[in-house]
């Protein structure tokens, strides 16, 4: 029995629809001499769906004369594209936002936004907390920043976080252009129904919808034509793709189809739900040559009380078949995770579970997270009484039991033989960067004519978190 979405009070205005806000301020002078001079500073935080969204800003914002900078100092236009899936970020934002009064007051012109989970969940109450900045666009919005920037270059202030109906999404999906990288996200579906206990996705990204079938195949070859090697597809819960719709393909038929886009040399998907990790995609890792060998499949705790406490709709003993059906279809397969630590009457004897069950699964890499209460969820109303040493002491035995096995992981490519699909140049000069089947980087001596092409690898060292290797 899932949760059913909360009626929220005026004070936490999460999913409450608000109409756009736009007020009148003196009319910002951006000091261009053309419009190719304007530039685009954007600070993306949070999931892949994020940085998704910030790459279609960047593609929808191009006819406006903006074109993206990494050195804020220099931007006409500052976003912040956000997340709210723990306080500790959000708070980091609303501080990012408030040191920029000083900036807006020496450069008047300069635009500031904030986009994302936080922009759903506050709306306009960012326009009156923080004056100087200039728009506020929600989850659903995305169509909206063209016209908004507009409207802020002309001096108008705007706010909108109106949720839209499945069929006016399904028809928003605009192209991303100009891709420099040899991998690619692909959306294959938005929003989530699971209403996990703690997390605040389902109210500030939306309920469950799925692309439609033949847009993302076209989306695919169309990538494919311009070179990209590899596709990611993304969604809050990828696994549930179809599933909501009668007679859709399930996510399973569409992993085979993509794989079956001529051009394409690896398929990749994230996130997953456990509980709907079917048999039928399990069997994709079996079959399919291009499916990497790698699963990010949190778990989030290893005691079944709390499992059912958090809402996720299986066990400890359900995971752990699935993640046993998963080994029996790819042997060599890399598991990723997630895991909260304190969550509300968490013991410590059931804090020991998680450990065990990292010891059972052995997690290639694993995010860990003190429990962040958010406004809004059922967890929010449970007692939290557990003192904060003790919850990041937990913290701290866990990460270090996850540094052992992922140092276990990297030591085993050692001399081994992995193929790299090389897409850039590393951090160290005369050196290029990719990642091989299970998606740990690996760095090699390499001229940039290596961008993009696929080879053969041997390993020869491996670190916390990537390896070194030599080209072959």
């Amino acid at each position: 029995m899932y949760y059913s979405r909360p009626v929220l009070t005026a004070p936490q205005k999460l999913v409450v629809q608000t109409s756009f806000v736009l007020t009148e301020c003196p009319k910002n002078t951006i000091k261009n001499d053309s419009m190719n001079q304007k530039k685009l500073y954007i600070d993306t935080v949070g999931c892949q769906m994020n940085v998704n969204d910030s790459e279609r800003i960047v593609t929808m914002l191009q006819p406006l004369g903006y074109t993206q900078t990494t050195r804020r100092h220099e931007a006409a236009l500052i976003l912040f594209n956000t997340c709210t899936v723990r306080a500790g970020a959000e708070e980091c934002l609303l501080q990012n936002i408030a040191n920029l009064k000083n900036l807006k007051r020496k450069k008047p012109g300069t635009l500031i936004g904030v986009a994302g989970c936080v922009a759903q969940q506050m709306g306009a109450e960012l326009l009156q907390k923080f004056p100087w900045v200039d728009l506020v666009f929600g989850t659903h919005n995305l169509h909206l920043v063209p016209e908004m920037v507009k409207d802020a270059e002309a001096g108008r202030r705007r706010a909108e976080t109106d949720f839209l109906d499945s069929s006016e999404r399904l028809d928003l999906f605009p192209p991303i252009e100009g891709r420099k990288r040899v991998s690619a996200f692909v959306t294959v579906m938005q929003g989530c129904d699971n209403f996990c206990s703690y997390c605040i996705v389902p109210y500030v990204r939306g309920r469950e919808i799925s692309r439609r079938f033949a847009e993302i195949l076209q989306e695919v070859q169309d990538l494919a034509d311009q070179g990209l090697r590899e596709v990611v597809l993304l969604g809050q819960n990828v696994n549930s793709y179809g599933l909501k719709g009668e007679g859709q393909p399930s996510f399973a038929e569409l992993v085979r189809a993509v794989s079956a886009v001529s051009g394409i040399d690896r398929v990749r998907f994230v996130t997953s739900h456990p509980k709907d990790m079917s048999d039928d995609l399990i069997a994709c890792f079996a079959d399919l040559a291009k499916l990497c060998g790698s699963l990010h499949l949190p778990a989030q705790a290893g005691n079944n009380r709390i499992l059912k406490a958090m809402n996720r709709g299986y066990s400890r003993e359900h995971y752990l078949e699935t993640i046993s059906k998963l080994r029996q279809s790819r042997p060599e397969i890399k598991l990723t995770g997630d895991m909260i630590v304190g969550f509300p009457g968490e013991t410590e004897a059931e804090f020991e579970e998680t450990l065990s069950l990292m010891e059972e699964v052995r997690y290639f890499d694993l995010f860990s997270f003190v429990y962040s209460p958010r406004p809004g969820t059922k967890a929010a109303e449970l007692s939290d009484d557990l003192a904060k040493e003790v919850k990041l002491a937990r913290l701290d035995r866990l990460q270090k039991l996850q540094a052992v096995h992922s140092r276990i992981h990297n030591e085993a490519y050692v001399g081994s033989t992995q193929q790299v699909l090389v897409e850039g140049l590393a951090k160290r000069h005369g050196q290029v960067s990719g990642r091989c089947d299970s998606g740990r980087i690996v760095n090699l001596a390499g001229s940039p004519a290596l961008i993009g092409k696929l080879v053969d690898v041997k390993i020869l060292e491996g670190y916390a978190n990537s390896l070194l290797g030599e080209l072959l």
